[in-house]
């Protein structure tokens, strides 16, 4: 369970009453998008409220009349589906700056400069989003917020999204050590061994990433993988 001190108040109001949760604010966001989680198990308290401040509670005939059950997580679920989201000063600037560095990984991650095709650095990406007065919204997914990032980013710097297609030479014994990267880095669209036994794949992978990738299957192999974008 959250703490209280951490808590966030989800807040309903129907039928006259008030219906109040506490609960933990990183959960928010994957309720909403509908997987399947046991709210319980994040509620800073197993009960619901007319205030949660003061802990008072709402008449119990009014909680079944609105909800239809007393079970809680099934109340807290339709809580936070049709009501709303109250957050302290500190925990929205905490849920902002975090959800802030997801956008800016993911631009990062998947964007280029056209002009020279290499990726932007983070730091570069962050001050021109600081420049257009992005503003981030917590409780909105990382892919719905980053399309209106990218349209406050052209006018400020050359950038677009792009995947890159890139051959890949490791010797046999390093293979299995590198397998689970490859797969994380991306698809390999082909792959065959060689006459001395070494495996060429080519993959496509978000053309920011290259750099990422070569250095990883530099490190696992010790210097012996050759990356070459095609």
């Amino acid at each position: 369970m959250v703490s209280l001190d951490d808590a966030v108040v989800a807040r309903l109001e129907s039928h006259g009453e008030t219906f109040e949760i506490l609960l933990d604010p990183a959960i928010v966001k994957h309720i909403r998008d509908g997987k399947e989680i046991d709210i319980a198990d994040h509620l800073a308290v197993e009960s619901v409220f007319k205030n949660a401040s003061k802990g008072t509670h709402p008449p119990e005939d009014k909680v079944k009349e609105v909800f239809g059950t007393d079970d809680i997580s099934e109340i807290a679920r339709k809580i936070l589906a049709k009501g709303e989201i109250q957050v302290t000063a500190e925990q929205r600037k905490e849920m902002l700056e975090a959800k802030r560095n997801r956008i800016v990984a993911y631009i990062a991650r998947n964007a280029i400069n056209p002009q020279t095709k290499t990726p932007h650095p983070p730091s570069r990406i962050e001050l021109a989003l600081n420049e257009a007065k992005f503003h981030v919204d917590p409780f909105k997914s990382v892919e719905s917020q980053v399309e209106s990032a990218m349209h406050l980013l052209r006018p400020l710097i050359p950038i677009k999204f792009e995947k890159s297609r890139v051959a890949v030479k490791l010797k046999a014994d390093d293979y299995g050590r590198c397998f689970d990267d490859l797969v994380h880095f991306g698809m390999v669209e082909r792959e065959e061994w060689q006459p001395d036994g070494s495996w060429i794949g080519v993959m496509e992978i978000p053309a920011g990433i290259i750099t990422e990738l070569t250095a990883k299957l530099k490190d696992r192999t010790k210097g012996q993988a050759n990356v070459k974008l095609l």
